[in-house]
Protein backbone atom coordinates (compact mmCIF):
# COMPACT_ATOMS: atom_id res chain seq x y z
CA UNK A 1 0.00 0.00 0.00
CA UNK A 2 2.89 2.51 0.93
CA UNK A 3 4.91 1.74 -2.08
CA UNK A 4 1.57 2.42 -4.60
CA UNK A 5 1.54 6.21 -2.50
CA UNK A 6 5.05 6.43 -3.01
CA UNK A 7 4.78 5.58 -6.70
CA UNK A 8 1.88 7.68 -7.11
CA UNK A 9 3.65 10.69 -5.81
CA UNK A 10 6.72 9.88 -7.54
CA UNK A 11 4.84 10.19 -10.81
CA UNK A 12 2.78 13.25 -10.07
CA UNK A 13 6.38 15.11 -9.28
CA UNK A 14 7.67 13.83 -12.19
CA UNK A 15 4.65 14.94 -14.68
CA UNK A 16 4.92 18.55 -12.42
CA UNK A 17 8.29 18.71 -13.78
CA UNK A 18 8.06 17.46 -17.11
CA UNK A 19 4.83 20.03 -17.23
CA UNK A 20 7.47 22.67 -15.75
CA UNK A 21 10.26 21.57 -18.21
CA UNK A 22 7.59 21.88 -21.36
CA UNK A 23 6.40 25.60 -20.28
CA UNK A 24 9.72 26.48 -20.16
CA UNK A 25 10.26 25.37 -23.07
CA UNK A 26 7.14 27.09 -24.77
CA UNK A 27 7.98 30.35 -22.51
CA UNK A 28 11.38 30.10 -24.40
CA UNK A 29 10.10 29.52 -27.56
CA UNK A 30 7.52 32.33 -27.70
CA UNK A 31 10.04 34.64 -26.75
CA UNK A 32 12.63 33.37 -29.61
CA UNK A 33 9.96 34.10 -32.05
CA UNK A 34 8.86 37.20 -30.51
CA UNK A 35 12.13 38.27 -30.65
CA UNK A 36 12.73 37.40 -34.20
CA UNK A 37 9.75 38.64 -35.03
CA UNK A 38 11.27 42.06 -33.71
CA UNK A 39 14.29 41.60 -35.40
CA UNK A 40 12.45 40.93 -38.44
CA UNK A 41 10.18 43.54 -38.36
CA UNK A 42 13.10 46.22 -37.51
CA UNK A 43 14.99 45.23 -40.58
CA UNK A 44 12.26 45.25 -43.28
CA UNK A 45 11.03 49.16 -42.07
CA UNK A 46 14.74 50.52 -41.74
CA UNK A 47 15.54 48.05 -44.55
CA UNK A 48 19.57 49.31 -44.80
CA UNK A 49 20.15 47.13 -48.01
CA UNK A 50 16.87 49.06 -49.93
CA UNK A 51 15.56 45.27 -50.81
CA UNK A 52 12.26 46.36 -50.09
CA UNK A 53 11.38 49.77 -50.32
CA UNK A 54 13.19 53.51 -50.92
CA UNK A 55 14.90 54.45 -47.77
CA UNK A 56 13.43 56.45 -44.98
CA UNK A 57 14.23 60.12 -44.85
CA UNK A 58 14.76 60.25 -41.66
CA UNK A 59 17.97 57.27 -41.11
CA UNK A 60 21.44 57.66 -41.46
CA UNK A 61 21.97 55.18 -43.88
CA UNK A 62 25.71 54.03 -44.04
CA UNK A 63 26.16 52.68 -47.66
CA UNK A 64 29.71 50.56 -48.32
CA UNK A 65 28.73 47.19 -49.31
CA UNK A 66 28.29 47.31 -53.35
CA UNK A 67 27.38 43.17 -53.39
CA UNK A 68 24.65 43.46 -51.20
CA UNK A 69 23.55 47.35 -51.46
CA UNK A 70 23.77 48.47 -54.99
CA UNK A 71 20.62 45.60 -56.30
CA UNK A 72 18.12 47.40 -53.74
CA UNK A 73 19.15 51.29 -54.69
CA UNK A 74 19.10 50.24 -58.56
CA UNK A 75 15.72 48.84 -57.46
CA UNK A 76 14.19 50.94 -55.09
CA UNK A 77 15.95 54.35 -55.58
CA UNK A 78 15.24 57.61 -57.58
CA UNK A 79 17.41 58.31 -60.55
CA UNK A 80 17.39 59.05 -63.90
CA UNK A 81 20.95 57.72 -64.76
CA UNK A 82 23.25 55.58 -63.39
CA UNK A 83 27.20 54.97 -63.19
CA UNK A 84 28.12 51.78 -63.65
CA UNK A 85 32.12 49.79 -63.71
CA UNK A 86 34.67 48.76 -62.02
CA UNK A 87 36.81 50.31 -59.29
CA UNK A 88 37.70 53.21 -62.64
CA UNK A 89 34.44 54.79 -61.42
CA UNK A 90 34.15 54.66 -57.62
CA UNK A 91 35.64 58.30 -57.55
CA UNK A 92 32.83 59.63 -59.47
CA UNK A 93 30.97 62.68 -57.71
CA UNK A 94 27.31 62.53 -58.84
CA UNK A 95 26.99 66.35 -57.78
CA UNK A 96 29.18 66.90 -61.27
CA UNK A 97 26.71 64.95 -63.17
CA UNK A 98 23.54 66.90 -61.70
CA UNK A 99 25.86 70.18 -62.14
CA UNK A 100 27.06 69.65 -65.54
CA UNK A 101 24.36 67.12 -67.03
CA UNK A 102 21.50 67.94 -65.04
CA UNK A 103 21.39 64.42 -64.44
CA UNK A 104 20.42 62.56 -60.56
CA UNK A 105 22.62 60.06 -61.24
CA UNK A 106 23.03 56.93 -59.22
CA UNK A 107 26.37 55.10 -58.70
CA UNK A 108 26.24 51.17 -59.08
CA UNK A 109 30.12 50.51 -59.48
CA UNK A 110 31.38 47.44 -58.56
CA UNK A 111 35.50 46.94 -57.48
CA UNK A 112 37.09 44.64 -59.92
CA UNK A 113 33.64 44.30 -61.92
CA UNK A 114 33.53 41.79 -64.92
CA UNK A 115 31.05 42.63 -67.64
CA UNK A 116 28.69 39.91 -66.27
CA UNK A 117 28.72 41.91 -62.83
CA UNK A 118 27.77 44.89 -65.30
CA UNK A 119 25.26 43.08 -66.82
CA UNK A 120 23.93 41.43 -63.07
CA UNK A 121 23.06 45.13 -62.18
CA UNK A 122 22.13 46.24 -65.09
CA UNK A 123 19.30 43.46 -65.45
CA UNK A 124 17.76 45.16 -62.21
CA UNK A 125 17.90 48.88 -63.27
CA UNK A 126 16.01 48.21 -66.45
CA UNK A 127 13.60 45.20 -64.39
CA UNK A 128 9.80 45.90 -65.35
CA UNK A 129 8.83 44.70 -61.77
CA UNK A 130 11.23 47.16 -59.87
CA UNK A 131 9.76 50.02 -57.97
CA UNK A 132 12.73 51.89 -59.82
CA UNK A 133 12.22 50.94 -63.30
CA UNK A 134 8.36 51.73 -62.66
CA UNK A 135 9.07 55.28 -61.61
CA UNK A 136 12.26 56.06 -63.60
CA UNK A 137 12.95 56.71 -67.02
CA UNK A 138 16.72 55.71 -67.22
CA UNK A 139 17.85 58.28 -69.88
CA UNK A 140 21.89 57.77 -69.65
CA UNK A 141 24.26 54.70 -68.39
CA UNK A 142 27.70 55.48 -67.53
CA UNK A 143 29.56 52.76 -68.27
CA UNK A 144 33.35 52.47 -67.45
CA UNK A 145 34.64 49.72 -70.25
CA UNK A 146 37.94 47.79 -68.77
CA UNK A 147 39.07 45.97 -71.96
CA UNK A 148 41.41 43.62 -70.25
CA UNK A 149 37.60 42.07 -68.14
CA UNK A 150 36.56 41.64 -71.65
CA UNK A 151 38.19 38.46 -72.21
CA UNK A 152 36.72 36.82 -68.85
CA UNK A 153 34.20 34.03 -69.39
CA UNK A 154 30.69 35.81 -70.06
CA UNK A 155 29.94 33.85 -67.04
CA UNK A 156 32.10 35.18 -64.83
CA UNK A 157 31.80 37.33 -61.80
CA UNK A 158 34.33 39.14 -60.09
CA UNK A 159 32.80 38.29 -56.15
CA UNK A 160 30.07 35.61 -55.30
CA UNK A 161 26.60 36.86 -55.09
CA UNK A 162 24.37 37.14 -51.84
CA UNK A 163 21.84 35.60 -54.27
CA UNK A 164 18.68 36.34 -51.60
CA UNK A 165 19.09 39.84 -52.58
CA UNK A 166 19.13 39.83 -56.20
CA UNK A 167 16.17 37.11 -56.88
CA UNK A 168 12.56 37.57 -56.70
CA UNK A 169 12.48 34.95 -53.91
CA UNK A 170 10.94 35.88 -50.45
CA UNK A 171 12.05 32.59 -48.49
CA UNK A 172 15.35 32.77 -49.17
CA UNK A 173 15.16 36.82 -47.43
CA UNK A 174 15.45 35.10 -43.78
CA UNK A 175 19.30 35.48 -44.97
CA UNK A 176 18.55 39.37 -44.86
CA UNK A 177 16.03 39.47 -42.13
CA UNK A 178 17.26 37.52 -39.48
CA UNK A 179 21.00 38.40 -40.33
CA UNK A 180 23.13 39.68 -36.95
CA UNK A 181 25.84 42.09 -38.93
CA UNK A 182 22.54 43.28 -40.76
CA UNK A 183 21.05 45.01 -37.65
CA UNK A 184 24.23 45.46 -35.44
CA UNK A 185 26.44 46.97 -38.40
CA UNK A 186 23.74 48.77 -40.77
CA UNK A 187 20.87 49.61 -38.25
CA UNK A 188 22.16 49.79 -34.85
CA UNK A 189 25.14 50.99 -35.58
CA UNK A 190 24.04 54.22 -37.62
CA UNK A 191 21.56 55.05 -35.66
CA UNK A 192 24.34 55.43 -32.62
CA UNK A 193 26.76 57.20 -34.87
CA UNK A 194 24.27 59.17 -36.99
CA UNK A 195 26.99 59.69 -39.47
CA UNK A 196 25.09 58.97 -42.69
CA UNK A 197 26.50 57.97 -46.37
CA UNK A 198 27.01 60.82 -48.69
CA UNK A 199 25.27 58.72 -51.97
CA UNK A 200 27.17 61.54 -54.34
CA UNK A 201 30.94 60.62 -53.01
CA UNK A 202 29.45 56.64 -52.19
CA UNK A 203 31.98 53.74 -52.64
CA UNK A 204 34.78 56.25 -52.82
CA UNK A 205 38.59 54.93 -52.80
CA UNK A 206 40.00 55.25 -49.76
CA UNK A 207 42.82 56.80 -50.98
CA UNK A 208 43.38 60.20 -49.82
CA UNK A 209 45.44 62.99 -51.42
CA UNK A 210 48.68 62.20 -50.13
CA UNK A 211 48.50 58.96 -51.71
CA UNK A 212 48.20 60.39 -55.31
CA UNK A 213 51.88 60.27 -55.91
CA UNK A 214 54.93 58.73 -58.12
CA UNK A 215 56.47 57.59 -54.74
CA UNK A 216 53.40 55.34 -53.73
CA UNK A 217 52.64 54.03 -56.62
CA UNK A 218 55.85 52.98 -57.82
CA UNK A 219 56.59 51.60 -54.69
CA UNK A 220 54.00 48.98 -54.88
CA UNK A 221 54.32 48.82 -58.55
CA UNK A 222 55.26 45.03 -60.06
CA UNK A 223 55.90 44.57 -63.55
CA UNK A 224 54.56 40.93 -64.82
CA UNK A 225 56.82 37.90 -66.01
CA UNK A 226 58.20 39.15 -69.63
CA UNK A 227 56.87 36.73 -72.09
CA UNK A 228 58.90 36.49 -75.25
CA UNK A 229 56.31 34.82 -77.81
CA UNK A 230 54.05 37.83 -79.12
CA UNK A 231 50.23 37.06 -78.74
CA UNK A 232 48.45 36.99 -82.02
CA UNK A 233 46.91 40.10 -82.83
CA UNK A 234 43.34 38.46 -83.31
CA UNK A 235 43.66 36.09 -79.78
CA UNK A 236 41.70 37.73 -77.73
CA UNK A 237 38.56 38.86 -80.52
CA UNK A 238 36.09 35.92 -79.62
CA UNK A 239 35.93 36.53 -75.97
CA UNK A 240 35.45 39.93 -76.71
CA UNK A 241 32.77 39.50 -79.11
CA UNK A 242 31.07 36.85 -76.61
CA UNK A 243 31.25 39.52 -73.97
CA UNK A 244 29.72 42.46 -76.01
CA UNK A 245 27.12 40.17 -77.26
CA UNK A 246 25.78 38.74 -74.15
CA UNK A 247 26.38 41.28 -71.22
CA UNK A 248 26.40 45.01 -72.96
CA UNK A 249 24.77 45.17 -76.31
CA UNK A 250 21.78 43.46 -75.26
CA UNK A 251 20.64 46.43 -73.28
CA UNK A 252 22.14 49.02 -75.52
CA UNK A 253 19.75 47.38 -78.43
CA UNK A 254 16.58 46.92 -76.33
CA UNK A 255 17.23 50.21 -75.09
CA UNK A 256 17.60 53.24 -77.60
CA UNK A 257 15.86 55.58 -75.04
CA UNK A 258 18.91 55.26 -73.05
CA UNK A 259 22.45 57.21 -74.25
CA UNK A 260 24.93 54.78 -73.24
CA UNK A 261 27.81 56.97 -72.54
CA UNK A 262 30.63 54.03 -72.49
CA UNK A 263 34.27 55.37 -71.90
CA UNK A 264 38.00 53.46 -71.69
CA UNK A 265 38.93 54.79 -68.64
CA UNK A 266 42.78 56.69 -68.61
CA UNK A 267 45.17 53.80 -66.81
CA UNK A 268 48.88 55.06 -66.62
CA UNK A 269 51.50 54.72 -68.72
CA UNK A 270 52.35 51.61 -66.85
CA UNK A 271 49.42 49.84 -67.38
CA UNK A 272 51.00 49.76 -71.17
CA UNK A 273 54.16 48.91 -70.23
CA UNK A 274 52.50 45.86 -69.00
CA UNK A 275 51.06 45.16 -71.84
CA UNK A 276 54.28 45.67 -73.53
CA UNK A 277 55.88 43.04 -71.17
CA UNK A 278 53.66 40.86 -71.66
CA UNK A 279 53.80 41.08 -75.49
CA UNK A 280 50.54 42.12 -76.36
CA UNK A 281 50.43 45.32 -77.34
CA UNK A 282 49.09 44.71 -81.06
CA UNK A 283 46.19 42.29 -79.53
CA UNK A 284 45.46 44.90 -77.11
CA UNK A 285 45.48 47.47 -79.78
CA UNK A 286 43.06 45.24 -81.80
CA UNK A 287 40.95 44.65 -78.91
CA UNK A 288 40.10 48.16 -78.38
CA UNK A 289 39.84 49.27 -82.09
CA UNK A 290 37.06 46.60 -82.42
CA UNK A 291 35.32 47.07 -79.29
CA UNK A 292 34.91 50.56 -80.54
CA UNK A 293 33.32 49.34 -84.08
CA UNK A 294 31.39 47.15 -82.43
CA UNK A 295 29.76 50.21 -80.28
CA UNK A 296 29.43 53.29 -82.85
CA UNK A 297 27.29 51.04 -84.87
CA UNK A 298 24.16 51.88 -82.41
CA UNK A 299 23.27 55.78 -82.63
CA UNK A 300 22.17 55.55 -78.42
CA UNK A 301 26.09 54.97 -77.77
CA UNK A 302 28.85 57.99 -77.33
CA UNK A 303 32.02 56.65 -77.49
CA UNK A 304 34.74 58.50 -75.31
CA UNK A 305 39.03 57.80 -75.23
CA UNK A 306 40.45 59.27 -72.19
CA UNK A 307 43.75 57.23 -72.48
CA UNK A 308 45.91 59.14 -74.69
CA UNK A 309 45.98 62.29 -72.32
CA UNK A 310 49.53 62.49 -72.48
CA UNK A 311 49.85 65.19 -69.24
CA UNK A 312 47.92 62.55 -67.31
CA UNK A 313 48.62 58.98 -67.85
CA UNK A 314 52.62 60.03 -67.88
CA UNK A 315 52.26 61.82 -64.80
CA UNK A 316 52.22 59.38 -61.99
CA UNK A 317 51.44 62.00 -59.46
CA UNK A 318 47.56 61.62 -60.81
CA UNK A 319 47.72 57.64 -59.38
CA UNK A 320 47.26 55.66 -56.79
CA UNK A 321 48.72 52.70 -58.49
CA UNK A 322 49.36 51.78 -62.01
CA UNK A 323 45.55 52.40 -63.06
CA UNK A 324 43.41 53.85 -59.93
CA UNK A 325 43.66 57.95 -60.96
CA UNK A 326 42.43 61.05 -58.61
CA UNK A 327 38.70 62.15 -58.41
CA UNK A 328 39.53 65.21 -59.94
CA UNK A 329 40.17 63.07 -63.47
CA UNK A 330 36.54 61.62 -63.13
CA UNK A 331 35.37 65.22 -62.57
CA UNK A 332 37.19 66.34 -66.10
CA UNK A 333 35.52 62.93 -67.60
CA UNK A 334 32.14 64.48 -66.45
CA UNK A 335 32.93 67.55 -68.25
CA UNK A 336 33.66 65.78 -71.51
CA UNK A 337 30.52 63.71 -71.45
CA UNK A 338 28.81 67.59 -71.55
CA UNK A 339 31.18 69.28 -73.92
CA UNK A 340 32.17 66.28 -76.08
CA UNK A 341 35.65 66.28 -75.82
CA UNK A 342 37.85 63.35 -76.33
CA UNK A 343 34.25 61.74 -77.93
CA UNK A 344 35.06 59.58 -80.91
CA UNK A 345 32.59 59.25 -83.19
CA UNK A 346 33.93 56.56 -86.18
CA UNK A 347 36.06 53.82 -86.62
CA UNK A 348 38.89 55.87 -88.39
CA UNK A 349 39.20 58.37 -85.79
CA UNK A 350 39.33 55.43 -83.02
CA UNK A 351 41.87 54.33 -85.16
CA UNK A 352 43.61 58.23 -85.10
CA UNK A 353 43.70 57.84 -80.80
CA UNK A 354 45.41 54.38 -81.00
CA UNK A 355 47.92 55.97 -82.79
CA UNK A 356 48.31 59.05 -80.48
CA UNK A 357 48.76 56.39 -77.92
CA UNK A 358 51.30 54.30 -79.56
CA UNK A 359 53.13 57.54 -80.07
CA UNK A 360 53.20 58.14 -76.42
CA UNK A 361 53.79 54.32 -75.42
CA UNK A 362 56.88 54.99 -78.02
CA UNK A 363 58.22 58.11 -77.27
CA UNK A 364 58.03 57.59 -73.05
CA UNK A 365 60.61 57.11 -71.43
CA UNK A 366 60.42 53.80 -68.85
CA UNK A 367 64.26 53.84 -68.14
CA UNK A 368 63.57 57.06 -66.02
CA UNK A 369 61.28 55.01 -63.84
CA UNK A 370 63.17 52.01 -63.07
CA UNK A 371 66.18 53.84 -62.63
CA UNK A 372 64.77 55.33 -59.57
CA UNK A 373 65.33 52.81 -55.99
CA UNK A 374 61.64 54.33 -54.95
Amino acid sequence: MNNNKQSTASTRQQNKKEMSAGKAIAIFAGVSVFIAAVIIAVVVYVDPFFHYHAPLSWFPYVVDNQLSQNPGMARNMTYDSCIIGSSMTVNFDTDDFAEVLGLDTLKLSYSGAYPHDDYNILSIVYDEDSLARQTNDVTAVFLGLDIPTLTADEDEIKYELPEYLYDANVLNDVQYVLNKDVLLEYVLRPLINNKPTDLSEVYFSWWTPEYYNIQWVMHGYEAPEAVEEEMDADTLIPQTATNLDVNIIPFIEEHPETAFYIFYPPYSILYWNNVMVENHLEATMNQYQYTAERLLEYDNVRLFYFQNMEDVVTDLNNYADYTHYKPEINSYMVNCFGSGEHEVTSADQMAEELEEMRRIIDEFDYDSLFAVEW
